[in-house]
Formats: structure tokens, sequence, C-alpha cells
């Protein structure tokens, strides 16, 4: 079972954290590991702290899980490769798509990523777009990607596309502001949850299986409070105030190509 259940500080509501260790105790649980993104790590932190204000001998370990990609401290998370081959797959047909058609057309294509842009950017390099809107990059100027729009019509381009990352605004408002603006029928395409459901890729499944040994051995050996990584080509681990205080950003070199990409 699976749930999103976002702890509450342990000073504004005490009495959940006595409940779920009053569980845990009772079922006699002396490990506890939480898999998933920020929120989750979040969570292992909370209970870590609070294991520590009572003296519970019960441990903690963070194991990453997020299509996002946005924990900070690992290169990679398991599901987001995933995510962004099935997700650069569509898009691929929808372009294939569009090819076939004479007329003008323009098409938005929302994705997930309401706090992240990893996957709208590399689904981006795989494709090639006429413009990317991610959380990353706030100075979205509307106007400019209209101007794209037009001038790559002018060489000859017919078929335009816009990745969306879902955290910008809503893609139908922005496809009926577009063909407005430009004259040319603009539709939203929205993959919606779709996108976390397809078969993972053999590197999610090899770095989700090697994590989750990681994360074992760490706790045999003593450890608690911590999240595993995977760092310049090596698993390894970090003290969870220490992973929740870093800020992943966007590879600015990686952004700089998918501009490049947006040029006809």
């Amino acid at each position: 079972g699976s749930c999103r259940y976002k702890l509450p500080e342990i000073s504004e509501d005490k009495a959940i954290y006595e409940k779920i260790f009053a569980i845990l105790e009772e079922l006699e649980i002396m490990a506890f590991f939480y898999i998933g993104g920020n929120d989750s790590m979040d969570t292992i932190k909370k209970l870590s702290d609070y294991a520590e204000t009572v003296g519970t001998p019960i441990r903690f370990i963070g194991v990453p899980k997020t299509i996002d990609n946005d924990l900070e401290g690992t290169d990679h998370t398991p599901g987001y490769g995933s995510a962004a081959k099935y997700v650069a797959s569509a898009m691929k047909e929808i372009i294939l798509d569009t090819d076939t058609y004479t007329t003008d057309s323009i098409t938005i294509v929302e994705i997930m990523g309401r706090n992240a842009g990893y996957i709208a950017l590399w689904c981006e390099i795989a494709n090639g777009a006429d413009g990317i809107l991610i959380p990353e990059k706030e100075q979205f100027d509307e106007q400019d990607l209209i101007e794209t729009i037009l001038s790559n019509r002018l060489k000859g381009k017919k078929h335009h596309v816009v990745i969306n990352a879902e955290g910008i605004g809503d893609s139908n408002r922005l496809a009926k502001r577009i063909e407005t603006a430009t004259g040319i029928e603009t539709r939203a395409t929205i993959l919606g949850h779709i996108q976390r459901g397809g078969s993972p890729t053999a590197k999610d499944r090899v770095y989700a299986s090697t994590m989750g040994a990681y994360a074992v051995d760490l706790l045999s050996g003593g450890a608690t409070n911590r999240v595993i990584a995977y760092k310049a080509g090596q698993f390894t681990d970090f003290d969870i105030d220490e992973a929740l205080a870093m800020k992943k950003t966007i590879d600015e070199y990686q952004f700089l190509i998918s501009r490049l990409m947006v040029m006809y």
C-alpha cells in the first residue's frame, strides 16, 4: 500500500507520532525504510527526530524513488529514467502524428513536474521543441514563445510543439492564448498519470535494487537517519538533515542545449 499523507511538525501534533510509534512497537518493527521523494524524506526526518527525543531504538533510512529526479545529493532517482523514456516516446509519436497533416498546428504537451523540470528538459533534448516551460526557469516569456513559433513558421516549419511542465500553468488556457496570438490551431495534450505506469528501464530496476540493498547494509551496520544516494558514479549515503538542506537545480549546460534545440 501507499499514501501521500504528510506528517505535521512534531510541535503541532505530537499525538500522531505517539500513535505511529505505538503501532511500530506493538508490531515489533525496529527498522523503517521509507521509499519516495522529497516529502517522503521529510517524513523520515520527522520520524527520526521524534525517535531521538523519546529514546526509541527504532531506526530510519530513506530510499529515493521519484520520477521528478528532484532529490539533491543523488544524480539519479529510480523512476525518473523510466518516466522520461515513456514521455519522450509519447512525444515522438505526437510529433509524427502532427507531421502527417498539411495544415499548420501547435501542440502544447503537458507533462509531470509540479516543482521540477527534469523530465521536460530531457524530453526537449531528446525530441526538440519550439519551447520548454519548467519551474526552475520562472522567467517564462509568453510573447517570446509566440515570436519563436512565428519565426520558425516563416522558415517553413508547419508543426510546432511546446513542452509544459505541469507546475507552470494551465495548458488549455495557454493553448487558447497562443492560438489567438498566432492564428494557428493550437491544442493541449495532457499525458496525466499514465506517465508513472510504464515499464521501468533496466537502469531504474538495477539502481532501485542496489539502493535497497545498500539501505539494508547501512542499517545492519547500525546507521540511522540516512538517505541513500547515487553520486558521481558511486552509491553512497547522506545525513537526512544534510540531504534536505540541499536544493537541486537544473543542469545549466543541459538547459543551454535545450534552448539550442528550439532553433529550427
